[in-house]
């Protein structure tokens, strides 16, 4: 089993998705470069967790 994500995380990750879809990658480090750039008030580890998630649905985009 997986770690759950918590509701905050997932509401940044969607958001992120949806407004930045053209600019994400489908690498972590890509990401959390291009996550840094547009969430400024959030820790490194935070950034780093919504990274994971973006991360894990752009993946999950190119199976559909």
């Amino acid at each position: 089993m997986g770690r759950i994500k918590t509701l905050m995380i997932k509401r940044l990750a969607f958001q992120m998705f949806n407004k930045h879809r053209n600019n994400l990658k489908d690498t972590f480090d890509e990401n959390k470069k291009i996550i840094e750039q547009y969430m400024t008030s959030q820790n490194k580890k935070i950034r780093n967790t919504v990274a994971g998630y973006v991360t894990r649905l752009m993946k999950t985009k190119e199976l559909l």
